[in-house]
């Protein structure tokens, strides 16, 4: 079944398509199973002739079953014909996949996306810079406020007047 991911269900690949075959005569061909999308007999740059496949697209996906079932194996214009469900362009190659490119295509969008990760990575760094000296500072200024607490405690032991304000502030909260 995981061989069937990314496999275009509605869309048939046509191989072993004779010379004399053509959009229209493919058409023909596919109707009798259900309505048809699209059809394309991808064409050989050099000769301007088809590469001896094609693709119908039905409109549902159990026509196009259908016709896989019933075709597949079957003859038109005295060659045998290989249907299967087709691949998604960008695997197979053609004219807009791999296929169609040098291997160094893309070499200056690699770049450009090492680079975009390598500023991710330094402002990344920077923030986690920043909120570690947030939390020492936050840390430091707790520290001084600990501090404080315990000179006012001291305070209030030594001042008799300091140790009565806090038991009346003490009783007015109870």
């Amino acid at each position: 079944m995981a061989a069937m991911q990314g496999v275009q269900k509605n869309t048939l690949y046509v191989g072993g398509l004779a010379e004399e075959v053509n959009e229209s005569i493919l058409h023909a061909a596919f109707i009798p199973f259900g309505d048809i999308k699209d059809v394309k007999t991808p064409l050989d740059q050099a000769t301007q002739k088809h590469r001896s496949f094609g693709f119908v697209t039905f409109l549902e996906r159990e026509d196009a079953a259908a016709a896989m079932d019933n075709m597949d194996g079957a003859e038109l214009y005295g060659r045998v014909l290989t249907v299967n469900y087709a691949l998604p362009e960008k695997i197979k190659g053609g004219e807009q996949g791999w296929a169609a490119q040098p291997i160094w295509a893309d070499a200056d969008t690699w770049f450009e996306r090492q680079q975009q990760e390598e500023e991710m990575r330094r402002i990344e760094a920077e923030n986690q810079a920043a909120m570690r000296a947030a939390e020492d500072l936050r840390r430091k200024k707790l520290a001084q406020e600990r501090e404080g607490e315990k000179e006012e405690e001291i305070d209030i032991k030594d001042d008799p007047m300091a140790k009565a304000e806090a038991e009346a502030l003490k009783e007015n909260k109870q």
